[in-house]
C-alpha cells in the first residue's frame, strides 16, 4: 500500500476538491452539481481529484462494454471500410455534440459526458437488427437503454456494477426515444437537463453520421434528401449539426438561468418548431431509405437469424456459457440474453459458425 498523506498532500488535496466544487457553483442554477446530487447505491469515500461525475465518467471509459463497442454496429453490419461508423464512434460523437450544448448553456459537462459515453453500453451486435431479435426472445423484450443500465448495474465488474451516480443511471435509461419524433420522451424525460441534451444530441449524431455512411455506401447523395431538410438545417454534415446544436442552444436558453422564466417554468432542452419538423422529415426519409432498405432488410434478417441460432443454441447447451458477463443467479434466458448482447458483431458471426449456422 502507498504511503499516507502527509498533512501538505491533505491540505493541496482539500484545495483541488474545493476548486472542483466552485466550478460547479458557478453553472446555472438549473445544472446538476455532483455535490448535491442523490448519491450512489453503495456509499463511496469522495474522490480527492475528481467529483462523482467525473469519476462515472472514468468507470465507465475503462469498462469492458465499453471496449467493444468499437467492433459493434451502428447501422451496417459487420462493415468492411475504415470510415463506417461503429457504436464506439456514434458514442464519441454523441458525447461531443452533447458537451458542446452543455458548455454553451452553462450546464455540467461532466455530467452530460458520462450519459453519452455509457448510453450505448448495452446494445447488441448488428445493431438494431440484434436488438429485435433478442426483443423476440425474451418473454419480457429487451432494449438497449434497459440494458445499458443493467450493464453498469448489475454485470459490469464480475456482477458488482460501476456503482455509477443516480443521475448517470436515469439518464442513460432515458436517453432512447419513440421512432416518431425526435422530441418523444419513450422511456420518459430526464429529470436533469444534462439528460435531455443527451437525448437530443444522440439523435443528431446518428442521423448525420448514418447520412455519411449511407452516401459512403452509395445508397444516397446529398442531394436526394429532402428539400426541406436540406434548406433549414444545411446541404453538408457540418452545416446540419451546426444548425442543431445553434438550435437548441437558442430555444433552450432559460437553461443558463441568465433569463427568468415565464411564469417560473422549469426550463427543458428543446428544438425550434421549425428545426423539428425538418429533422422529423429528416429521420422518416432515413427509415424509408436507409434503415429499412431491401438491401439493409436482408443484412437484418441474417443478423436476426445468427442472434435466434446462438440464443437456441446457448438455452440448449448452458454449459457453454463461459462468460464473466453473466450472473449465476439469474434465469437461464436472461444470462443468454445477457451474454449474446455483449458480443461484438464478428465475434457473433465467428460463434454461430463454429457452432454449425449456415445462412
Amino acid at each position: 500500500m502507498p504511503p499516507p498523506p502527509t498533512p501538505v498532500q491533505d491540505r493541496r488535496l482539500e484545495l483541488v476538491r474545493r476548486r472542483l466544487e466552485e466550478r460547479e457553483r458557478a453553472l446555472s442554477p438549473f445544472a446538476a452539481c455532483s455535490f448535491a446530487g442523490r448519491g450512489r447505491e453503495r456509499e463511496e469515500a469522495p474522490s480527492p481529484v475528481r467529483t462523482d461525475f467525473q469519476r462515472d465518467r472514468d468507470r465507465i471509459i475503462h469498462s469492458k462494454a465499453f471496449r467493444r463497442l468499437k467492433h459493434k454496429t451502428q447501422v451496417f453490419v459487420a462493415p468492411t471500410g475504415d470510415h463506417f461508423v461503429t457504436r464506439l464512434t456514434h458514442t464519441l460523437e454523441t458525447a461531443q455534440i452533447a458537451r458542446t450544448i452543455a458548455r454553451a448553456l452553462n450546464l455540467n459537462e461532466d455530467l452530460t459526458e458520462a450519459i453519452s459515453l455509457g448510453h450505448d453500453l448495452g446494445h447488441t451486435p448488428f445493431g438494431h437488427a440484434g436488438e429485435a431479435a433478442l426483443g423476440e426472445l425474451l418473454p419480457e423484450g429487451f432494449r438497449h437503454n434497459e440494458q445499458s443500465l443493467r450493464v453498469v448495474e448489475k454485470l459490469e465488474l464480475g456482477g458488482r456494477g460501476l456503482n455509477l451516480t443516480w443521475e448517470v443511471r436515469e439518464g442513460i435509461l432515458k436517453h432512447s426515444k419513440a421512432r416518431e419524433d425526435i422530441l418523444a420522451e419513450g422511456w420518459g424525460t430526464a429529470s436533469t437537463l444534462e439528460g435531455q441534451i443527451v437525448k437530443l444530441a444522440d439523435s443528431i449524431a446518428y442521423l448525420n453520421h448514418d447520412i455519411g455512411d449511407a452516401i459512403r455506401a452509395g445508397l444516397l447523395r446529398e442531394e436526394d434528401l429532402p428539400a426541406r431538410a436540406r434548406e433549414t438545417l444545411g446541404r453538408a454534415h457540418a452545416p446540419r449539426i451546426n444548425t442543431l446544436v445553434l438550435d437548441i442552444v437558442e430555444t433552450s436558453w432559460a437553461a443558463t438561468g441568465d433569463d427568468a422564466s415565464p411564469d417560473g417554468e422549469t426550463p427543458a432542452i428543446a428544438m425550434s418548431a421549425p428545426v423539428a419538423a425538418a429533422t422529423n422529415e429528416l429521420r422518416d426519409f432515413m427509415f424509408a431509405h436507409v434503415y429499412e432498405w431491401e438491401g439493409q432488410q436482408a443484412e437484418a434478417s441474417r443478423a436476426r437469424a445468427v442472434v435466434h441460432f446462438l440464443f437456441e443454441y446457448y438455452v440448449a447447451h448452458p454449459e457453454a456459457l463461459t462468460s464473466d458477463f453473466t450472473r449465476p443467479e439469474d434465469p437461464l434466458v436472461r444470462r443468454v440474453a445477457d451474454y449474446i448482447a455483449g458480443m461484438t458483431d464478428l465475434f457473433a458471426l465467428r460463434a454461430a459458425e463454429s457452432l454449425g449456422f449456415r445462412s
